[in-house]
């Protein structure tokens, strides 16, 4: 049975996040959340809560029931979500654009059945 738990529009490229989401493809969850633990960057730390979320998800007693030592990751993806567009005053009058991107983060979990 597959879980799933996802983190909108948070503020960061989905380049960054997605070097940190690719990494924990294919390990346990408790193996990817001690090693989500280690890594010294604020993508870590989104894709961390996100996880920790889908674990809540799959163990919750009222829904899936799974069992928290069984949890596969199956998929973690970083899309990107809208950017936010601001402008930048240039010289001679002119204005440059300033792109601010945001990420949706999306991981699913699998107890291998």
């Amino acid at each position: 049975m597959d879980v799933r738990a996802t983190t909108k529009y948070m503020r960061m490229s989905p380049a960054k996040a997605g070097e940190v989401t690719r990494l924990i493809q294919g390990m346990s969850a408790s193996h990817a959340l001690e090693v989500l633990r280690v890594i010294p960057r604020k993508s870590a730390r989104m894709v961390e809560k996100t996880l920790k979320s889908a674990i809540a998800n799959a163990t919750d007693p009222n829904s899936y029931k799974l069992d928290a030592a069984a949890l596969q990751v199956k998929e973690a993806v970083a899309n990107e979500g809208p950017r936010l567009k601001r402008w930048q005053p240039k010289a001679r009058g002119s204005a440059g654009p300033i792109i601010k991107r945001t990420t949706h983060i999306r991981i699913v979990l699998t107890d291998g059945q």
